[in-house]
């Protein structure tokens, strides 16, 4: 039997795309580039998005129409082609070419107010007049939603050139993503690692961030794929690392400056954040208690070679604040707003002096005596 492209076509014609009920061929969806080798067939389908739901039914129902009104013994080389109208996302080394600094905010463990030193870093950047963007890349525990009183935002898509891109919500003057904006907050998230990284590139790479000067993400806690992910999908500028006094999360903070400073991960560490480095009551805004122990996260960064980025002491108002979507660095009046403002200033001169010695060097010819004889 020989078969020609028109058979192909009228097969595909029998196969109609769920979301408008027409058949592929009317809604332009068959590629032109339809490929015979005696009994071998290949093609291409079209589709608006690369994240079509349907893509694999009708991928699957295309096959079967081919089978049974072309023949059974048709084989389709490979697999059916997939194309998408969208332009497609940019490499990795070409992403967000819009940002500045890429700023990884973590922490050996959880339970260390990693989450509130990002939020709060985020604000206080955006104080000294800075254009920021926060992700919440904690795919399994998301908390930006509350921190920022954004639990009901529902994030749209817009087309932007030639690619349909997630429009940040803004709160604060702060551009925000989190998958909590995308799945029940009252269910866990079972997702496996490649189903929680791909989730993450999509907020990453699909999303329309726009001109930024830092773009903070706040980092799940540990040392896990989505960090892996993370550095390998972007050029992190450095890494800030969040730690308590206690010598417990001083150990976890350890390992987690020991994973970026891996040759294999290479990430710099920016310096080290020592959170609820003593206690201070509202009425009693001089008295320090040191409940988690005294500078143990000074003694790591003096320990590591790494700065002493800031010391955040723990007040009741911190945790009011933020439960409130109200983060306390919005208070510049406050102790610890104060204390927000002072380490947003220390990563901006980190990020600043590692920006000169990246720079390349400029070599300078000078030439002494008579100009003519050179």
């Amino acid at each position: 039997m020989t078969i020609y492209p028109k058979m192909i076509l009228d097969a595909l014609a029998t196969v109609r795309y769920p979301g408008t009920g027409k058949n592929l061929v009317e809604s332009g969806m068959v590629a032109d580039n339809i490929r015979i080798d005696g009994n071998k067939v290949s093609f291409s389908l079209i589709f608006d998005k690369a994240t079509d739901p349907f893509i694999k039914s009708v991928v699957k129902a295309s096959e079967t129409a081919i089978l049974t009104y072309v023949g059974k013994d048709v084989e389709i080389v490979g697999n059916i082609g997939i194309e998408s109208k969208q332009t497609p996302r940019p490499e990795v080394g070409k992403l967000l070419p819009q940002v500045k600094n890429v700023i990884g905010v973590s922490s050996g463990k959880g339970g260390v107010g990693k989450s509130t030193v990002a939020a709060n870093l985020a604000v206080s950047l955006a104080k000294l007049g800075h254009r920021v963007g926060l992700l919440d890349a904690d795919i399994f525990g998301p908390s930006v939603p509350k921190m920022f009183q954004v639990e009901d935002a529902r994030p749209f898509a817009q087309e932007v050139g030639g690619r349909e891109l997630i429009v940040p919500i803004e709160k604060y003057g702060i551009k925000l993503l989190s998958i909590g904006f995308f799945v029940d907050p009252d269910q866990a998230t079972l997702w496996r690692g490649g189903m929680a990284s791909n989730a993450l590139k999509q907020l990453i790479a699909d999303a329309n961030w726009g001109d930024l000067d830092y773009f903070v993400i706040d980092m799940p806690p540990g040392t896990s794929d989505i960090h892996l992910t993370i550095v390998q999908t972007l050029a992190i500028t450095g890494v800030v690392v969040v730690s308590t006094p206690q010598a417990v999360a001083l150990a976890d903070a350890r390992k987690g400056i020991n994973m970026f400073t891996n040759d294999k991960v290479n990430v710099p560490i920016l310096g080290l954040v020592e959170n609820m480095a003593w206690f201070t009551p509202a009425e009693l805004p001089e008295n320090k208690y040191y409940i988690f122990g005294k500078e143990g996260a000074k003694a790591l960064a003096e320990e590591m070679d790494v700065p002493l980025l800031g010391q955040i002491p723990l007040v009741q108002s911190i945790c009011e604040s933020g439960d409130k979507g109200t983060p306390v660095a919005l208070n510049e009046d406050s102790v610890t707003g104060r204390a927000f403002l002072q380490l947003a200033a220390s990563v901006v001169r980190q990020v600043d002096r590692r920006n000169v010695d990246m720079a390349p060097t400029q070599i300078v010819e000078i030439h002494t005596g008579d100009p003519h004889k050179h």
